[in-house]
């Protein structure tokens, strides 16, 4: 499992990647338009400029933000000439007219990480066309599973009535595990970036499953790298070495 930072803020991306620990950054609409007004190709250059300073082979998924065809495959088009970094990927929502426009990239050799994932039917669809990375989103699958409000009890319902889905359909360990094995089936080399991850424990589980990557919300990374026990065993060792040197 790899470790892919999710932000689309500077300062995290900088200090996630001059540590050495995560292999890429993925950013969406969402996530920049939490930082400060910029012109959109500026920021993702300066993101560019993070990596080559700290990381060049690292990975790099920037999303259009559009739904009309003809302007997502203008924009990723564009971001493919436009961010030279070496490891990019075009990141572009699952949709019916979405399969062509990754079909297309696919043949002009541009890497397209397709995102907003919540069934093994739909990666697989992706993947199909030519996908390099399906992003499954965790949380949100879960959600479709046990928020009881009315706009998640009747499409679950009305998915599980119409046979488009089974109850586990709404577990993300079990969706992420079975497109793990659908893929190494038929594509092996695509792979699952596992992201909506709303825990520690959800980063493992990810993982656990089948993830090839997980992408992390920086506000994770403290609890990642913390235990009581190593603190305790730290402090202890320093303890005992200030006694023997006195």
């Amino acid at each position: 499992m790899k470790l892919f930072v999710d932000t689309a803020n500077l300062k995290d991306i900088e200090e996630a990647l001059k540590r050495g620990f995560v292999r890429g950054v993925t950013t969406n609409p969402s996530l920049l338009a939490k930082e400060p007004k910029a012109k959109f190709e500026e920021h993702i250059g300066k993101i560019v400029e993070l990596i080559k300073k700290y990381q060049p082979e690292a990975h790099l998924s920037v999303e259009v933000f559009s739904r009309d065809p003809d302007e997502i495959l203008k924009q990723a088009t564009g971001f493919a000439k436009k961010f030279l970094c070496s490891n990019l990927s075009v990141k572009i929502q699952i949709g019916w007219n979405e399969l062509e426009i990754i079909s297309n990239l696919n043949k002009e050799n541009i890497s397209v990480n397709c995102t907003c994932n919540m069934s093994i039917v739909q990666a697989l669809m992706a993947a199909a066309s030519g996908a390099r990375y399906v992003s499954l989103f965790w949380g949100r699958i879960r959600d479709g599973g046990v928020k009881i409000d009315n706009f998640n009890k009747e499409n679950r319902e009305l998915m599980i009535g119409n046979k488009i889905a089974r109850n586990d359909d709404f577990d993300p360990v079990s969706v992420v595990r079975r497109t793990r094995m659908v893929l190494n089936n038929v594509y092996p080399d695509v792979e699952i970036i596992a992201g909506s991850m709303r825990s520690v424990l959800d980063v493992v589980d990810a993982g656990l499953a089948g993830a090839h990557i997980v992408t992390v919300s920086p506000k994770f990374f403290p609890d990642m790298i913390s235990h009581f026990k190593t603190d305790e065993v730290v402090n202890q060792f320093l303890s005992d070495f200030k006694e023997w040197l006195e």
